[in-house]
């Protein structure tokens, strides 16, 4: 089978995404040695990839209610550390109070 432009330029996708085989990627690189012009295309493309990855990208739903419960543990995690922070607090005044001076 012949790889010709089109095919590439429809894998190209796919290869700067990261999401291609190793054999994709090996072919592309292959024909990106060969061509010049593409190879251009895909500068171009990783320069305006480098910008975009600092907008967010949407979180999937596992990785959603992965973040939830972590966010809920660090919650509790906070308010046992506050309550013991304040029980503490409340000791250390009970004790100046009760204590004779």
């Amino acid at each position: 089978m012949e790889i010709n432009k089109n095919i590439i330029l429809d894998l190209l996708p796919i290869y700067l995404s990261n999401e291609a085989s190793s054999e994709t990627k090996e072919l592309v690189e292959k024909y990106l040695a060969e061509n010049k012009d593409i190879e251009r295309i895909v500068q171009i493309q990783r320069e305006s990839l480098n910008i975009s990855s600092k907008i967010p990208v949407p979180l999937s739903r596992d990785h959603q209610i992965t973040a939830y419960k972590k966010s809920r543990i660090q919650i509790a995690l906070t308010i046992v550390f506050a309550a013991m922070v304040l029980l503490a607090l409340l000791g250390a005044l009970v004790f100046m109070f009760i204590t004779p001076a």
